[in-house]
């Protein structure tokens, strides 16, 4: 059962990052507000795979 939660939390942060890389692909917006929104989704997004990757190291080991 945990195992499928967090194949289901790995897929949905996959989609997430596409998500994220597709918008990175745009031209970049001349809006700074926009700018500082998707500065900072891409943090959050980067800490959560941060943490993704230490909770697969500790059920891995």
């Amino acid at each position: 059962m945990d195992a499928d939660r967090i194949s289901q939390a790995l897929a949905r942060i996959e989609a997430a990052s596409a998500r994220i890389e597709a918008a990175a692909a745009r031209p970049a917006s001349p809006d700074p507000a926009m700018q500082q929104k998707y500065e900072h989704l891409r943090s959050e997004a980067e800490h959560a795979l941060e943490e993704i990757d230490a909770l697969i190291g500790t059920i891995s080991s």
